[in-house]
């Protein structure tokens, strides 16, 4: 196994039946594991050192349009509590966000059909005047590609757009009343050519997934050649169908984690939300497997909890744009700091 390892190092990617072999493996040898996270750990510090990014995350809005089998915020979650945030909110957590020394700000919501090309663009163009040295970020989901030229030439740099299940049966599955795999990836290129930095990413664990659909997934993930990737455990949402499945492997989360590090040397992955929920140690267990950023909450307070798409997120404390210095303290425990930079992608 250490020479299929050794080869991934080499040549950034394995076929398919030795992918399954390595992932399989990861899951039931932790020296395999280990091996993976080694390697991911060394190839990030080359390229990053040991500053760790941070996104100040902004959630626009609760309500969404799509029925996703695993979200919280699936429209016929009749007990959600939904909200929305004005322009003025939004701004004013971008204040906060900039004073507390934030470069790169998100923003994310669920498919809002009342967020039109018209809203957006005008909180952007705010936004880019007021922080004209910031990096905006989106995750809005799918739109048309004349939204995306839009929204990029108001300002914003990034988007994240997860694909969730390469697999075209999984993620018929999973997105009932979706437009299908094929459109979101559409999505993407569009993206692409539209000069977005790109994110791509999956949740490991949720029910039906098999390793050979995580094989689609970094096979995906190795032709589109994102310069993001979020990669997070399946956690469950007891109003969705899915709420009383189990959440997904940590262990197999970071064998993925670490994969797509050695696979993409100088991609942005973030230590996600859903790792710090997962377990306690999750957010450095992540790092310790290539990823190097993070993103703490800077919605307001009021609304954080309503933000729900799986239950018991942790968004206080070191999660919380607040609790900047105990994630920094948290981060020296492990030999990390905080890195106050944009953080850009960067070509090697």
């Amino acid at each position: 196994m250490k020479k299929l390892v050794e080869r991934l190092v080499r040549d950034k990617r394995l076929d398919a039946s030795d992918m399954g072999e390595l992932l399989k493996s990861a899951t039931q040898d932790s020296n395999v594991l280990q091996l993976l996270r080694d390697y991911a750990v060394r190839t990030a510090r080359q390229q990053f050192g040991l500053g760790i990014y941070i996104r100040g995350l902004i959630e626009l809005s609760s309500f969404c349009r799509c029925n996703c089998l695993y979200c919280g915020l699936r429209r016929s979650n009749r007990t959600a509590e939904r909200y929305r945030l004005t322009q003025e909110e939004v701004l004013e957590c971008c204040k906060e966000g900039y004073r507390l020394g934030f470069r790169t700000l998100v923003l994310q919501g669920g498919e809002d059909g009342t967020h039109s090309d018209e809203w957006l663009e005008t909180l952007i163009c705010q936004m880019r005047s007021q922080y004209p040295d910031v990096a905006i970020t989106l995750s809005l989901g799918e739109r048309s590609e004349t939204s995306y030229i839009r929204l990029k030439r108001a300002g914003a740099n990034r988007y994240l757009l997860r694909h969730e299940a390469a697999n075209k049966e999984l993620y018929e599955s999973l997105h009932p009343d979706g437009r299908g795999i094929e459109h979101r990836i559409a999505c993407a290129e569009a993206l692409k050519r539209a000069d977005y930095q790109v994110g791509l990413g999956m949740m490991i664990g949720v029910k039906g997934q098999t390793i050979e659909h995580l094989v689609e997934d970094l096979a995906l993930i190795e032709r589109m050649q994102p310069q993001m990737v979020g990669i997070g455990p399946f956690l469950p949402h007891k109003a969705t169908p899915l709420g009383n499945e189990p959440a997904g492997d940590l262990n197999l989360t970071l064998a993925i984690i670490a994969i797509v590090r050695i696979m993409l040397p100088t991609a942005l992955i973030p230590s996600t939300t859903a790792l710090a929920s997962l377990t306690p140690r999750g957010r450095l267990e992540g790092i310790l497997s290539g990823a190097n950023v993070v993103m703490p909450n800077l919605s307001p307070s009021d609304v954080r909890a309503k933000y729900a798409i799986y239950e018991n997120k942790a968004s206080w404390g070191k999660e919380a744009a607040e609790g900047l210095s105990a994630l920094e303290n948290e981060l020296n425990t492990i030999g990390y700091h905080i890195d106050w930079s944009r953080g850009d992608y960067h070509i090697e």
